[in-house]
């Protein structure tokens, strides 16, 4: 039997499939750099051998599958060409395995991870599922009639895709590493729509989603009259959402979600647009909507005190806007406390202005010092460049976290792409 050996098991998509294979019944193994990584966790639970990185763990008879973070001169990519193994990428090994299923992406600048945790949730419920998500969760199903996956525009990562549906949830100018400008990032989405083979959900709401175009039907949600399933009487209380459907002007049914902010609502009709076209009873839907308890850090809350701390792995101006309106609707009576690492300099200097923007939306603005990539030149932006645009911020060190204990009765959101957990851990241990 074959062993599938992982280069880089813990990369949040990389510990996700070799999850869904070992559920699966294959032999899966990996390896990676010593250090704790989140995802590791899971592959520890499910008795999945983690290795050091190190030349003699590839023997004869493997398959490798390899991380887009490895170049071929890694060592043990090396030593599996010696052997003349096979050895696939992660975006090519996904797009030729989910061809076995009912295959449904799910993309878009941001809610890439929610949507997918929530529609796996909700499929499951009515038809084996298995999922991959971006937040390196992934569960196998032997039975699995629908594939449920994560798919990232990032350097076009997503093209190696050709799923049966897609859900696009927004196009959004973000990685300016790597995109040009928004329209780059719509030729990015255009060319993925090309790819699908049975249908689109589509947020009618973002204007750049409006001009796609497809060889196959476009379904579009939102809150807009134009909208295929438009949601209607809204009603957002600090235990929740509920709102009624409409299909093309006709009522459906009514829904109701324990999460906050608009953004959750329109999530929620992409699942239940896909759900009705699978033909998927729409009491499942309501029930498994209800007991959806959301992925690793979007929104994760514990409550210390009178204070709640939030981890969220908001990272773009729209993002924060996002978790601060979440947070408003959930605890109106609170302080609001953002504490906001930058993630990569390339993407702070773009949205220099909309940071400060979205920020200022909080009560109350700490800033880290901005988490850069190996892959970019720092230039001379500091976090004082963003700070100097939001009244009263402070800078936070790691060692100082426990100025946070003044903001009694606050709403405390740790928020960034790096690792702003750390200052979250520093924090909760002063507490």
């Amino acid at each position: 039997m074959t062993i599938y050996h992982f280069v880089g098991i813990k990369g949040s998509g990389m510990s996700a499939l070799a999850q869904v294979l070992h559920d699966m019944n294959y032999q899966v193994q990996g390896s990676d750099y010593e250090k704790h990584f989140f995802t590791q966790v899971a592959l520890e639970k499910s008795g999945i051998k983690i290795l050091p990185f190190q030349k003699e763990n590839i023997k004869p008879g493997m398959t490798v599958i390899a991380g887009n973070a490895y170049p071929d001169t890694h060592e043990e990519i090396v030593e599996a060409m010696k052997l003349g193994l096979p050895i696939v990428r992660y975006h090519r090994f996904l797009g030729d395995f989910m061809k076995r299923f009912t295959s449904i992406a799910v993309t878009g600048a941001h809610g890439k991870t929610s949507t997918t945790g929530l529609l796996a949730h909700v499929m499951r419920g009515a038809k084996p599922t298995s999922f991959l998500i971006g937040d390196g969760t992934g569960k196998g199903d032997e039975e699995a009639e629908y594939f449920v996956f994560e798919a990232c525009e990032y350097r076009r990562h997503f093209l190696s895709y050709f799923p049966d549906y897609a859900i696009m949830t927004n196009i959004d100018f973000d990685h300016p590493d790597y995109f040009a400008n928004i329209d780059d990032v719509f030729s990015a989405f255009q060319e993925m729509s090309w790819q699908v083979n049975k249908g689109i959900f589509a947020c009618g709401d973002d204007e750049q989603l409006q001009k796609i175009q497809a060889k196959v039907p476009v379904v579009f949600y939102g809150f807009g009259e134009d909208n295929d399933f438009q949601a209607r009487n809204v009603v957002k209380t600090t235990e929740g959402t509920t709102f009624d459907v409409f299909v093309r002007n006709t009522f459906y049914e009514t829904f109701s979600i324990p999460a906050y902010g608009d953004h959750n609502v329109l999530n929620s009709l992409a699942v239940i647009a896909i759900c009705h076209y699978e033909e998927i009873e729409a009491k499942i839907v309501q029930g498994h909507l209800l007991s959806f308890e959301g992925v690793k850090r979007r929104f994760s809350e514990k409550a210390v005190g009178s204070q709640v701390i939030i981890d969220d792995y908001a990272h773009h101006p729209t993002e924060i806007k996002a978790t601060v309106e979440a947070a408003r609707q959930k605890y109106p009576e609170k302080e609001v406390v953002a504490i906001f690492q930058p993630h990569t300099f390339t993407r702070t200097q773009a949205f220099l202005d909309d940071f400060a923007a979205s920020l200022n939306l909080a009560d109350k603005v700490y800033l880290c010092e901005i988490f850069g990539s190996a892959r970019e030149n720092h230039g001379k932006l500091t976090i004082d460049d963003l700070k100097a645009k939001i009244p009263d911020a402070e800078i936070l060190n790691e060692e100082e976290t426990a100025v946070l204990k003044k903001h009694e009765d606050s709403v405390i959101m740790f928020m960034g792409a790096g690792d702003i957990q750390k200052f979250q851990k520093a924090y909760e241990n002063q507490l």
